[in-house]
């Protein structure tokens, strides 16, 4: 039965870090870049990582993978986070379909706050 587990684990795993890949070459700007990847690949090696852990089945191998997990899970938003807002305040440019940009005129640059919609800084 766990290697039933394992093997869907894994094959999930691969198929996220496969939609990571594609999502890096077919999305148009970096901002959805980031997303896609940021959030596939997260999923794909949480999945490969418990397939290890299911597989070694030894409390100090599932005691580093789940300190690995949470290490992922904490610090990939907020890089994407710091990366995106880095581009956007270095001006890369959104795709040209982009429907809004709602950060426009609410962002400022040199003192790095955000303003509300009403004109105060939040």
């Amino acid at each position: 039965m766990s290697s039933i587990l394992i093997a869907v684990l894994m094959l999930v795993g691969v198929f996220f870090m496969f939609v990571a890949g594609i999502g890096v070459l077919r999305m148009p700007d970096l901002f959805m870049r980031l997303s896609t990847t940021t959030k596939a690949s997260t999923l794909g090696a949480t999945s490969l990582l418990l397939a290890a852990a299911i597989h070694f089945n030894e409390y100090g191998v599932t005691s580093r993978i789940a300190a690995i997990i949470a290490f992922i899970v904490m610090t990939a938003p907020v890089a994407a986070h710091m990366i995106g807002r880095a581009a956007y305040i270095s001006r890369v440019p959104l795709w040209k379909e982009s429907i809004c940009d709602e950060l426009a005129g609410r962002y400022d640059v040199e003192g790095h706050k955000l303003k509300n919609p009403e004109g105060s800084e939040e």
